[in-house]
């Protein structure tokens, strides 16, 4: 049994929805999990659209101390809210007067601003467009390769293999999923050896672990393991949906 709370976790198998339930499991919060179906664009919903106006998964809803209902939405704000509100021990944070505090902020908004929208656009490019335009696929593969290498430094400085100070964070928590999806955008992690440890010493955490299978199976180290022409042949349905959303958003 974990700490009970009001959390209600709408998400979907991503490398952003798993953020969110990674750190529900690592807190041990009980939550509920509400699966939003993308592929019938379920997230486009007048209801869902009302706990998030963008659109996009994950988001929760809670309680308010007052009683009353809080949405929250972005995977980053969500991962600080749930390490303001719940983690009060930090055991996955520092105290808000620390300096690490702000490393890890910095960490979290290194990953938002630059490791997810380069890497999604490096899976975009190199799997989801109409055709291979080979100047898009080296640009955004090779910016994801660039913060692939910032990583790789931080971490061959630390001493206890997290991004920031002794402790899991919401920086590693937040950078998790992205890494583990590293071949479907095309990143090999030969040349990144402290980065492909993290990974793997982080699965061995049992809220790492249970996390990353909420709402589904995760499957992106099996799907590393995949030809680049399988991975294509995988992405095809996906493929369609994608570009359908992208005609149907151009018209609005």
């Amino acid at each position: 049994m974990g700490i009970p709370t009001d959390i209600t976790l709408y998400t979907a198998g991503t490398p952003n929805g798993i953020k969110v339930s990674i750190l529900l499991e690592e807190l041990g919060l009980e939550y509920k999990v509400h699966k939003i179906t993308m592929s019938t664009n379920e997230q486009k919903e007048p209801w869902f659209l009302e706990i998030n106006p963008n659109g996009r998964i994950p988001a929760i809803t809670d309680k308010w101390t007052d009683g009353s209902d809080i949405r929250v939405f972005e995977s980053g704000a969500i991962l600080q809210y749930l390490v303001d509100r719940y983690d009060k021990d930090h055991k996955v944070s520092y105290p808000r007067d620390s300096k690490e505090t702000w490393e890890v902020n910095s960490w979290l908004h290194w990953q938002m601003g630059g490791l997810g929208p380069m890497q999604g656009q490096a899976n975009h490019f190199n799997r989801y467009a109409p055709e291979k335009i080979p100047y898009g696929i080296n640009r955004y593969v090779n910016e994801t390769r660039r913060l692939y290498s910032v990583m790789e430094a931080q971490l061959a400085k630390s001493t206890s293999g997290y991004l920031v100070g002794d402790r899991v964070t919401i920086a590693d928590v937040a950078a998790w999923g992205w890494v583990a999806a590293h071949a479907y955008a095309g990143v090999s992690l030969d040349e990144f050896p402290h980065v492909e440890k993290w990974l793997n010493t982080l699965l061995q955490r049992p809220g790492f672990e249970k996390g990353r299978n909420v709402p589904d199976k995760h499957t992106a180290l099996e799907t590393a393991k995949l030809t680049s022409e399988q991975m294509d042949e995988m992405a095809a349905k996906t493929r369609e949906w994608i570009q359908q959303g992208m005609k149907d958003d151009a018209k609005k």
